[in-house]
């Protein structure tokens, strides 16, 4: 129905849009992006791409809202020069935590994102683990919500770990469970209450057993690691043995390096969905690339082919 995949690789996370490139065999296709001293952001194609099947690879990384703005501009442009189809390939979706009101006069972000990339005129999207599932119902569009899933679980069912599992809240106990059920160990939960301030919340009691085991905590991403830190010490107290941590998303604000930097842990295990600073990397981090996962879910798509057999569904 359209013509050749066309790559393009915004300015949140090039070295994926490049490894990307390499797993299709697809070359990028370089776009002229330019700040102009007030601010505003230019895009310009470097050739025609009338009636082809665009890809825009862009996270939503820091500067968070430049990059936001970038990839927008960068649908419109597309759209403007006769696209046969505009696929969005963002590999960590901002504002997955603003899903809902949960509280008086306060407005859920996620939605408004998904009216902006629809406006802008995108066709489909694609994105990895969604810190809230049901932002797929706030799209028209059509689009694939992947998970890393099975990336961070084949890479430790590898090491054949005498672990647990643990999820450091309650709201990850559902995604918890499929990580326990796919390694075959046993699950245990963070149970977290509110304190008197409604908005601090203290880690009270682990539910389940670690005593003497190894520990894997896993999240869908790490902000300022307040959650995991609580899970990490926790679990010690609890007479966990070695601790691995694991999760899609390294957001990694201040103070969550300073956090892992002083934890008890053997491995942080992630992705490469927002890239790392140098500064950041610390010693004890594993950076899985989710390249080939979206490379090949781009193949399939352009191609008409089912994405759900990839993880046999």
């Amino acid at each position: 129905m359209y013509g050749d995949i066309k790559l393009f690789a915004g300015s949140g996370c090039p070295e994926l849009a490049q490894r990307i490139a390499e797993y299709t065999g697809i070359p990028l296709i370089p776009l002229d992006i330019i700040d102009f001293p007030n601010e505003n952001i230019f895009v310009r194609l470097q050739g025609s791409i009338r009636g082809q099947d665009c890809y825009l690879i862009q996270s939503h990384n820091r500067p968070v809202h430049r990059n936001i703005m970038e990839m927008l501009i960068t649908i419109d442009c597309l759209k403007r020069d006769s696209a046969g189809r505009i696929t969005v390939v963002v590999p960590f979706m901002a504002y997955s935590q603003s899903d809902k009101k949960d509280q008086p006069r306060v407005p859920i972000t996620a939605r408004l994102l998904a009216d902006m990339i629809e406006v802008a005129g995108a066709d489909r999207w694609i994105t990895i683990d969604l810190h809230a599932e049901q932002i797929q119902g706030f799209y028209k569009i059509p689009g694939d919500s992947l998970t890393a899933f099975h990336i961070i679980a084949n890479y430790f069912m590898e090491k054949k770990l005498n672990a647990v599992v643990v999820t450091p809240d309650l709201g990850y106990a559902k995604k918890g469970r499929n990580y326990a059920a796919y390694l075959d160990l046993p699950l245990a939960f963070v149970e977290k209450r509110r304190s008197g301030n409604r908005n601090i919340r203290e880690a009270l009691t682990l539910i389940g057993t670690v005593e003497g085991r190894d520990v894997i905590i896993v999240d869908d991403l790490v902000d300022t690691a307040g959650s995991i830190s609580e899970a990490v010490e926790l679990t010690k107290r609890c007479g966990a043995q070695d601790v691995y941590v694991a999760f899609t998303h390294p957001v990694l604000s201040d103070p969550a390096v300073e956090r892992l930097r002083h934890l008890p842990i053997r491995e942080i295990v992630t992705t490469d969905t927002i890239p790392i600073p140098p500064e950041k990397k610390l010693p004890n981090i594993t950076v899985l690339t989710v390249a080939n996962l979206l490379g090949e879910v781009i193949i399939r798509s352009h191609e008409g082919r089912s994405v759900g057999e990839l993880f046999n569904e």
